[in-house]
């Protein structure tokens, strides 16, 4: 069986760097402290941020978005980012840590993003401001949990649901509060 050949990395960027390197980015690494990390000028690093995408994309298979989503939970491991970390306050530096080891505080802090885009505000940057979370970092932590939530979720639907619910009322009551009520909370029928 041969090796596919849209696995053959670009420039000497391999899948698994690409990957990390992205994660990285999303935590707030800059595109400069990342193509320097991998060794390369700022301009190939760029390049390679629009190849590897298109390769993605002529991938039937799904396999290499497969690998980018597995390489792009692990990027505290990579060995060319494992030392590389963008500056955080104390409070989101310890909320990016538990955020990837707390699964219910994921949990509910996935409601509260997905009830601040309900609310017309961008909920990944709601996190950032709040817990000092950045948007990569709280990707990693998703899918680090993917498979245990899905566990629970099979395990205990009922359960699993009604904890979600009572997530979503709380930061929908919360939202709501902040842009002086919802538009229909006078109305009685």
């Amino acid at each position: 069986m041969s090796e596919n050949p849209l696995l053959a990395p670009i420039h000497g960027i391999s899948l698994e760097d690409y990957s990390a390197a992205c994660a990285k980015m999303g935590s707030g690494l800059s595109e400069e402290q990342v193509a320097s990390a991998l060794g390369v000028e700022l301009p190939v690093w760029q390049e390679v941020n629009l190849l590897w995408p298109e390769r993605m994309k002529q991938d039937e298979t799904y396999h290499i978005i497969t690998l980018f989503g597995q390489y792009f939970g692990q990027a505290d491991q990579h060995p060319k980012f494992s030392n590389l970390q963008p500056t955080l306050s104390a409070e989101g530096a310890d909320n990016t840590a538990r955020i990837k080891t707390d699964k219910a505080f994921y949990a509910e802090l996935e409601v509260a993003r997905q009830v601040a885009y309900d609310y017309g505000q961008d909920g990944a940057q709601w996190i950032l401001d709040n817990y000092g979370i950045p948007l990569g970092d709280f990707q990693v932590a998703a899918s680090n949990w993917n498979e245990q939530i899905h566990r629970d979720i099979e395990a205990d639907f009922e359960g699993y649901n009604a904890q979600q619910a009572a997530y979503r009322a709380k930061y929908e009551k919360f939202f709501a509060a902040a842009q002086g009520g919802n538009v229909a909370d006078d109305i009685e029928f």
